[in-house]
């Protein structure tokens, strides 16, 4: 079973929000072997990004505003070629800070949800649910639709 990690900076106060990346966990377990790595915040982004580059492993995928945007059905065909490969995948999400520019250099693609800021707690849970819904999308399932 593929291993998908989600490595973020910060941890999540909000109930309601952590109740949702449960859910998407439990919803998750049948296709792969998901987790989330939280990482403390710390004073300079490159400590951070220091953190975030050794608990990556496999192809990387950072969320930046700046990297590529893509449909559910583009990033379903990326997870299902990762898939097939065997790769282990991991998302990696900065703090409210930003992301290191070591570790954008350092991934394999960067992949950006939207030109807009969203709250980093709550990319978590969009992260996860876009995730769950490519496995979806690929196994044939019309929860997609």
């Amino acid at each position: 079973m593929v291993k998908v990690t989600v490595v973020a900076v910060g941890k999540i106060k909000e109930g309601y929000l952590r109740d949702a990346l449960a859910e998407y966990a439990k919803r998750l377990s049948r296709f792969c072997d998901f987790r989330i790595v939280e990482l403390p915040e710390r004073a300079a982004l490159c400590e951070e990004g220091a953190e975030i580059l050794r608990c990556a492993k496999g192809y990387k995928i950072a969320l930046a505003i700046e990297g590529k945007q893509r449909s559910s059905e583009e990033f379903a065909a990326i997870v299902k070629k990762l898939c097939d490969e065997g790769k282990e995948i991991t998302f990696v999400i900065g703090s409210s800070c930003g992301l290191d520019e070591g570790v954008k250099r350092a991934s394999d693609e960067l992949l950006s949800f939207s030109r807009m800021t969203f709250p980093h707690q709550m990319m978590r849970v969009i992260l996860a649910e876009q995730i769950y819904r490519a496995f979806m999308i690929n196994s044939g399932a019309a929860y997609h639709k």
